[in-house]
């Protein structure tokens, strides 16, 4: 077996360790638990997601890995998809047959968007233009095709609830790949590139949460494992790599014939910094956001009636809830809790005022919220406050051209390989993906030495 070690317990390197499992892996945890962001604890006794609730089904790599480890009896699907936007003075639905906000009709968007808005909408059947060259923002190609409103009103309340971005600033190749890009109408391709309605699932989750998935997943890898020791510098060897953790007056190391980092672009830049320039580089210019996950209980004979997954609040409201789900109405398993669950996501990029109110004033906030859009007026049985600091990497225009440069240059270190959020999506499907790709890369370097000629 090669020694392989895995910088970071997030489900990105609990899964490289899981696909190199034949391996000696140890995996190495700044924090002192593994999971990352699938973490789960107790709100008015039901286990409730802290950070990722759900897997993204057309993605398979989360179902299958779940599968593979053992929980597939565990998966359950949503109750409703259906959710709302705050629009012009009370809740509406998303209009149906949209790609990420982008709408298939413009008749669809009636009550969402004023009249003259949607006559602008309208203008995209006829207005000439063609495929941006190279990329673009989000707000830039869409806004131009359908009139900012759209963009302001459904693309970006999307974004901002997936990458807690800004539509000015985000890459339409990185973040929108399946917008189709056409010349001619962008409604007229979106309205052929989306399936016709169907009743499969789009989501699922776990019965008792996703940080199941990252345990299971760990205890599987059979990796040893070392947490709250953060990594200080990743050292090129004649053989390998040395890996040295711990605080200054405890330095520890851990040799490996392969190394994979799968911790967030700002500490993986640094880590990179002696073995590859280029790379840090180029993860040096990948930003990040925070956001603040607020989860209100309430009474359930006192609650008010909810309908639908939720609703997203356009960041043009200026109120600082960007979305609520009404977790205990979207799941089966939430909703045997005895409570009604809800969860509030609080935090854009840019915009970090918020999110220096103490755990107190966040509650009292959401609470506002959900008294003035919904109706709440008891006072919560419990609440839990969760803070992701610089959870959401930022995909900028150019992201894709900055990610093949990070795997060039990190390609060039025989035995190093990258995954994580960072690169090529943020949902869990895509962090396994990219674990995958990690695991597939070093094992191919492990392979060739073991294959070459003495």
């Amino acid at each position: 077996m090669a020694r392989v070690v895995v910088v970071g317990a997030g489900i990105a390197g609990l899964s490289a360790a899981w696909f190199l499992r034949e391996h000696d892996v140890t995996v190495v945890e700044a924090t002192a638990h593994v999971g990352g962001k699938l973490r789960t604890s107790d709100v008015a006794g039901m286990a409730v997601d802290e950070g990722a609730e759900q897997l993204l089904v057309r993605r398979p790599e989360a179902l299958a890995l779940a599968r593979d480890v053992g929980l597939g009896d565990r998966v359950v699907h949503p109750n409703t998809s259906a959710a709302a936007v705050s629009s012009r003075g009370r809740l509406r639905p998303l209009p149906p047959r949209t790609l990420m906000g982008v709408p298939s009709s413009a008749a669809s968007l009636r009550g969402v968007l004023a009249p003259w808005e949607v006559a602008r909408a309208e203008l995209d059947r006829v207005l000439p233009g063609g495929v941006p060259e190279g990329d673009t923002s989000v707000a830039a190609y869409v806004g131009r095709r359908l009139g900012r409103a759209v963009v302001d009103r459904l693309v970006e309340p999307l974004l901002g609830g997936v990458y807690a971005g800004r539509a000015d600033a985000l890459s339409l190749l990185a973040t929108m790949p399946q917008l189709p890009r056409v010349h001619g109408s962008l409604m007229r391709a979106v309205g052929a590139a989306v399936p016709p309605p169907s009743d499969a699932p789009v989501f699922a989750a776990l019965v008792g949460g996703l940080q199941q998935l990252a345990d299971v997943v760990a205890a599987g890898s059979g990796a040893t494992r070392v947490v709250g020791r953060a990594v200080r510098r990743i050292e090129r060897t004649p053989s390998g790599f040395r890996v040295v953790h711990g605080p200054t007056v405890d330095e520890q190391v851990v040799e490996g014939d392969a190394v994979v980092v799968a911790v967030p672009a700002a500490p993986a830049s640094r880590l990179l910094s002696d073995l590859t320039p280029r790379a840090a580089a180029a993860l040096g210019e990948i930003d990040s956001t925070s956001v603040a996950i607020v989860t209100v209980a309430l009474p359930a004979t006192q609650a008010p009636a909810l309908r639908g997954s939720g609703y997203l609040v356009p960041a043009i409201e200026g109120r600082a809830v960007k979305a609520v789900t009404f977790s205990s109405v979207k799941w089966p398993h939430v909703a045997t809790s005895g409570a009604v669950v809800l969860r509030a996501s609080i935090g854009r990029y840019g915009d970090v005022t918020d999110l220096q109110r103490d755990d107190d004033e966040l509650v009292r906030l959401v609470l506002d919220e959900l008294r003035t859009t919904v109706g709440v007026s008891a006072a919560p049985v419990a609440t839990r406050v969760t803070r992701w600091g610089g959870g959401l990497p930022q995909y900028t225009v150019g992201h894709l051209d900055r990610v093949a440069r990070i795997r060039a240059a990190v390609g060039a270190v025989p035995g190093l390989a990258v995954c994580g959020a960072a690169y090529d999506g943020i949902g869990v499907p895509a962090c396994i993906a990219s674990a995958r790709r990690a695991a597939d890369d070093v094992q191919a370097v492990l392979a060739e030495r073991v294959n070459r000629p003495q």
